[in-house]
Order: C-alpha cells, then structure tokens, then sequence
C-alpha cells in the first residue's frame, strides 16, 4: 500500500494479531464457525502481508497476481455460502476488495523507483469511484458494529461458588472486535490505495 511506512508497521502487526486470533477461534465451535474464522484468519494474514511497508521488504511483481486469485477464490466460496446470508456477504465484500486491491496495485508494483511505490499508468491507485464505494461500505460497517461490542455472554455461577464462561477463542464479542478490527483495517487500506 503506498501509505507512511508507521501506518504500514501498524497495519501488518493489527492485522497479524488478528489472523493469530482468529486462528485461535478455528479450534472452538461449530464446523460453519471454524470455517468463518478460517477465512476470517487468511484475510487478516492477507491484509497483513500487504501491508507490509516497503522499508521492509518490497513484494515481487508477481505477488500481487497471487494475492489476487487467491482472494478470488476466497470471494467464490463465500459466494457458495452467501445464500445462507448474513457473515457471508461481507467477507463476500472483503475478498473482492482484496483481489481489487492486488489488482491496483500490479501496475503500481511495476514501476518501484528506489524502493518506493509509484503510481504508474493505468489502474493503478484503483477506479476512485468503487474505491468511494468501498470506503462507505466499510465506514458504514464499522460505525454498525461497534454498538454491539457488549459482551452476548456472562459466566454463568455453578452451585461450588465458581463460575463458568465461553472459552477464550469463542467469546462472540471478541469475533466481533476482530471482524471490526480488519473493516477499519481495510478502510485504512483503502485510503492509501
């Protein structure tokens, strides 16, 4: 992304801490809820790789083609589960965003001068009008959902005087911290699009 190289350190470390996270989630629960933090775990580590800053390590060219099928067949199985609604329309959202992201970014990556990212000819820095679109998306989605961060769930007290809660992995408030944390994660991305 071709923001300041702190928003970069930021951005890769926010992201990776959430892919961890969500990895922990894929242990816990339902198969259709491992499955979401699965998913929800390689686009954190997706978001992360790309947003690694370029004083780091500057992406092959061919990188970008790889971020951008893999994220398209993300965006196909969330497609096959999009009919049963709800979750699966916004990560539906967030693979496009991502293959629309690595897309922009193929002929920027082609003309790096001196380890910087320029913007080159073509669609590079992405369409302004769907980057808007994404942009309003992902501010509506986190404005949303940051009303519901009250935890669903309490521990609940046994008759021993002790108590007994969720597991650490699957406390709902904390999926939803991390699926609020990779929105305003790509709505930052967007920005440095």
């Amino acid at each position: 992304m071709h923001g300041p190289a702190l928003s970069g350190w930021l951005l890769m470390v926010l992201c990776g801490l959430t892919g961890a996270y969500c990895l922990l989630r894929a242990r816990d629960g339902t198969e259709r809820e491992r499955s979401t933090a699965r998913a929800e775990a390689l686009m954190g580590f997706g978001m992360a790789a790309m947003a690694v800053p370029a004083a780091l390590f500057t992406l092959p060219d061919w990188m970008w083609a790889v971020y951008a099928v893999t994220f398209g067949a993300s965006a196909l199985r969330a497609l096959a589960y999009a009919r049963a609604g709800g979750h699966h329309l916004h990560h539906l959202v967030g693979s496009l965003a991502m293959v629309y992201m690595s897309v922009a970014m193929i002929p920027s990556s082609a003309h790096t001068v001196g380890g910087h990212s320029g913007h080159g000819a073509g669609a590079a820095g992405g369409v302004p009008v769907l980057t808007g679109v994404l942009l309003v998306y992902y501010a509506a989605y986190v404005l949303r959902s940051a009303g519901r961060l009250i935890p669903a769930s309490a521990p609940v007290a046994v008759p021993d005087g002790g108590t007994v809660g969720v597991s650490w992995g699957a406390r709902p408030e904390l999926a939803l911290a991390c699926r609020l944390t990779m929105a305003m994660a790509m709505f930052a991305m967007l920005l440095t699009l």
